[in-house]
């Protein structure tokens, strides 16, 4: 057993990223305050050729250096766009034909292991503030709300993490049904 190389791993250039069909999912970053997790996003959606990332409010925008030191390049891959509302966000995204998620904990919110994306569809991802989560104002534009089951204390997850697990596991259930 031995670790491959980086030139084993088969990575695309940044050309062959913006050129390569992309998983049809936007994330939307509602008022993120690291630029850690942030970058962190980034370098998820670019290894999941995620079509873009969508940072509303005060969620801070490339280039930065905070956000490179976990991006690791992945600004320049991933399309982006800034919003200074979110809900303008998602009324773009609702006229571009996008199912529209928010992942949050809310009284009628769907388990992600339950939640089978539709091979077809389009979906936007909206993730909160590290303290407070997804606004509620947005949850009228929302067509549903996945969730993350928790067991233990906390009931919370890194934004970063959160977004992994999400973002994977779409990625998985969209690539599973071609």
């Amino acid at each position: 057993m031995r670790k491959l190389q980086n030139e084993e791993l088969n990575r695309k250039t940044i050309e062959e990223f913006h050129h390569s069909a992309k998983t049809p999912v936007v994330i939307v970053l509602d008022n993120v305050r690291s630029l850690n997790n942030i970058g962190s996003v980034f370098r998820t959606a670019d290894a999941f050729l995620i079509e873009a990332i969508y940072l509303c409010g005060i969620t801070a925008t490339p280039p930065h250096r905070e956000i490179q030191k976990t991006a690791l390049g992945a600004t320049e891959s991933v399309s982006w766009k800034h919003f200074t509302k979110a809900s303008d966000a998602l009324t773009e995204l609702k006229e571009n034909g996008y199912t529209i998620i928010a992942i949050e904990q809310i009284d009628s919110s769907i388990s992600l292991t339950s939640f089978i994306p539709e091979a077809q569809s389009k979906y936007a991802l909206i993730f909160g503030n590290e303290i407070s989560g997804v606004d509620e104002a947005l949850l009228p534009q929302t067509d549903s709300c996945i969730e993350i089951t928790q067991f233990g204390t906390k009931h919370s997850l890194n934004i970063a993490v959160t977004v992994g697990i999400v973002v994977w596991d779409f990625f998985n259930k969209l690539t599973a049904t071609k």
